[in-house]
């Protein structure tokens, strides 16, 4: 089998050289771009099967290098992880917006990214572009437009809240962690704030309305999707989060 080809695009150094070093350690194909012009050309030439891209770069930024590639027929399919200081949510919604597939904020532990690395290279392309919108029990998620419909009514979410709606309703049933909630919709350095997801699924229900019970606490564990909302309360739930 041959081994998946990836791309750091990464301007500070000691940093390229630590990801290339675990990342070949795990059997990837390694090539580095300390800027983003270089980034654009290597990813133009080689194809690689993902970049790990900063923002923060000479001659061209991460949000221009990641708008190059996807609008290239060659490249528009790379994989994509953005990697960078910026931790606002208006940053994040610019880049999934731009055509990101994830996003990690520094600073950062290799291995949790090494699993998100082969996570994203196990999604099939063509079906992870037919899902860039969901219906689900009502709810139309557009993750391309950032909006989301209940009912046929404009939700009006934050950025946190809308990242947890999307992540819980890509897969229905399967139950996640608050910790993996957290670090799918705040970043890396929100894990140990884990017990603050309670807060944004509470606003979250209550801005879904009638459709507040198709997301289901999974006691001791944390939430997760109904296909269906249920006709009476949540076994085992109180009302609030």
């Amino acid at each position: 089998m041959s081994k998946s080809r990836l791309l750091i695009v990464e301007d500070e150094r000691s940093l390229a050289e630590v990801l290339q070093y675990n990342l070949e350690k795990e059997g990837f194909e390694v090539m580095t771009a300390a800027d983003g012009q270089d980034g654009v050309r290597k990813a133009q030439a080689h194809t690689p099967d993902l970049v790990v891209l900063d923002l923060m770069l000479p001659i061209i930024e991460g949000f221009e290098v990641c708008r190059i590639l996807r609008s290239d027929a060659k490249t528009q399919n790379i994989r994509i992880l953005m990697l960078t200081a910026r931790s606002e949510e208006v940053d994040e919604i610019v880049g999934f917006n731009m055509g990101a597939d994830d996003y990690v904020t520094k600073p950062f532990k290799i291995k949790p990214l090494v699993h998100r690395i082969k996570a994203l290279l196990r999604r099939d392309a063509s079906a992870e572009q037919a899902r860039d919108v969901i219906n689900a029990g009502g709810i139309e998620i557009d993750r391309i437009n950032h909006s989301a419909r209940a009912d046929g009514q404009d939700l009006h979410l934050t950025p946190t809240e809308f990242r947890l709606l999307w992540t819980l309703a890509r897969q229905p049933g399967r139950p996640f962690g608050r910790n993996e909630l957290m670090d799918r919709c705040r970043g890396e350095d929100a894990n140990a704030l884990e017990r603050t997801i309670d807060v944004h699924v509470r606003s979250l229900r209550q801005k879904l309305e009638q459709r507040a019970d198709l997301i289901e606490t999974v006691r001791g564990v944390g939430y997760r999707f109904r296909s269906e909302p249920m006709a009476g309360p949540l076994e085992g739930e109180a009302t609030s989060a």
